[in-house]
């Protein structure tokens, strides 16, 4: 099936080459010029995908993800002016799975893109006659619980909505107790095709799943962060 990638940005000349650049590519696109316009279109027929500008007139992007974030889990990627490393924060804390400063390169976009839609492609129809699939194992590590294949996530039976990147980050670090993972391994299992992406992005998705924990436990603890090395999660 061909995915759909959705643009929203005031800028007409970035919608318009960005366009052209993933049709090529052979996704299909819709574009918004700005927040309020993309919002429902956004929650009534949600795409595989939403690249947002973060400046924008009538709604900014960090509200539109606000909102968007009430109803739906679509991944989304920021695209955000260079010197915006709080707008950046912000839109990872509030559950963006990547961004990318303008100004960018259209093929680092769409790798990103590629990288992110790999991680939530639904598996492939079994092929009469073929071996099926084995099914991604279940994580039970103490209270947290994880289905892969269901992309679930339950703290002592509730259940905790994470986007991709933030089930990935917690899966890596769940998969073996105690054990410490440096950023880059975390990078490793979040971001792949050798994309970059620095310390911050990481440290933000951690914070923003912390937070998402203790919205069910007030007294989450069991990601540590060790400083100089990295983070371990403990199941005791």
């Amino acid at each position: 099936m061909t995915a759909t990638i959705a643009l929203v940005d005031d800028d007409r000349n970035i919608l318009t080459s960005v366009s052209i650049a993933l049709q090529t590519e052979g996704f299909l696109t819709r574009v918004y010029s700005d927040g309020e316009s993309a919002l429902k279109a956004l929650i009534e027929n949600p795409p595989e995908l939403a690249v947002l500008d973060i400046k924008m007139p009538k709604m900014d992007g960090l509200e539109l993800l606000r909102r968007l974030r009430e109803k739906s889990q679509i991944p989304v990627i920021f695209l955000t002016s260079k010197d915006d490393e709080l707008d950046e924060a912000l839109g990872l804390a509030m559950g963006a799975d990547d961004y990318i400063a303008k100004p960018f390169s259209q093929r680092l976009l769409i790798a990103r893109i590629r990288a992110i839609l790999r991680r939530t492609e639904t598996p492939a129809p079994v092929v009469e006659g073929a071996a099926p699939a084995e099914p991604a194992e279940a994580l039970e590590r103490g209270r947290l619980s994880m289905d892969p294949a269901r992309h679930k996530v339950t703290w002592g039976g509730v259940n905790v909505t994470l986007t991709v990147t933030e089930f990935l980050i917690l899966e890596t670090l769940a998969q073996r107790p105690g054990i410490v993972k440096t950023r880059n391994q975390l990078m490793d299992a979040a971001y792949q095709d050798d994309i970059y992406v620095d310390d911050r992005t990481i440290d933000s998705h951690i914070k923003r799943v912390r937070r998402k924990f203790r919205q069910v436990d007030p007294e989450f603890d069991a990601i540590e962060t060790l400083y100089g090395a990295g983070y371990r999660f403990s199941d005791e």
